[in-house]
């Protein structure tokens, strides 16, 4: 069965960790644009001087799209995947009334994974495709462009929280006022964030996670002192990395770190999300 085929079903909140790819055949294969980063005004000037149009160049991506039955308008989930392909099913957020875009940042791009070396371009790449697949969903007519959260895993959960993250100047070229209402991260490096958010954020990490050590989670919220948008940190005793992946029910070493599922913790960590999301689709 090719990486495609595969499906994971059971409690875990879409994929688990660092290692994993959020590729769902739930719904409809779409392509979209990544949003392109804002044109300097040099390359604006050089475009004109070659009688071009100023246009930033982009990359198309793909992406499974689902939706509830209805019309809509719809809160949407943008879900993005970790370092390494797998999949799961999406329809599970269909029946709670949620519209979801699972994203695929490597099929285009050709990569099969980067669990063992640097991504910092491959982390603001990817910054670009959610705020792609953010313009693409506020688009789309069963689509409330209000209310769409993004979802990240790992270092999809450090892509989010990037996005989340307060900078000085935008980067990338997006309607004007147009954001995600909420981010949830699933075991993210926190180091990567900005300690000012300008999103209401929900992180979620284990315990005894080696991979993304939740203690740097608990020194960034020190750091932060509760400025900027609300954050909620939430470190489940006990639990490691992949925490909500049933695959990994044994325990397993994957590149030097323990992937372990702890079902109490995946079943906590669902009731997080769903009642975060509820509250903030509902403000």
């Amino acid at each position: 069965m090719g990486t495609r085929a595969k499906a994971c079903f059971g409690l875990a909140v879409f994929l688990a960790c660092l290692c994993t790819s959020a590729i769902s055949l739930a719904g409809e294969l779409v392509r979209l644009e990544s949003a392109p980063v804002h044109l300097g005004q040099l390359q604006k000037r050089l475009a004109r001087e070659r009688g071009e149009t100023p246009k930033a160049a982009s990359e198309t991506i793909e992406g499974y799209l689902s939706k509830p039955e209805g019309d809509g308008p719809f809160a949407a989930i943008v879900y993005l995947h970790g370092c390494d392909e797998l999949s799961e099913d999406a329809r599970k957020y269909n029946a709670r009334g949620y519209v979801s875009l699972v994203l695929d940042s490597f099929a285009t791009r050709g990569i099969k994974n980067t669990c063992t070396q640097a991504t910092p371009g491959l982390l603001f790449a990817r910054q670009g495709d959610a705020l792609g697949a953010l313009s693409y969903l506020s688009n789309l007519p069963f689509v409330d462009p209000q209310r769409i959260a993004v979802v990240g895993y790992s270092q999809g959960a450090m892509v989010a929280l990037q996005l989340a993250s307060n900078h000085q100047a935008e980067i990338f070229d997006v309607p004007r006022g147009l954001k995600f209402k909420a981010t949830v991260a699933y075991y993210p490096f926190c180091g990567v964030a900005s300690e000012e958010l300008i999103v209401p954020t929900l992180i979620l990490i284990g315990e005894l996670d080696d991979w993304t050590p939740a203690r740097d989670c608990e020194l960034w919220m020190k750091r932060r002192a509760d400025r900027g948008a609300p954050v909620k940190l939430v470190v489940y005793p006990g639990a490691y990395h992949a925490f909500d992946f049933p695959a990994f029910a044994n325990g397993r070493e994957y590149f030097g770190h323990w992937l372990k599922y702890d079902p109490s913790a995946a079943a906590q960590s669902v009731q997080e999300m769903r009642g975060f999301l509820a509250a903030q689709f509902s403000r």
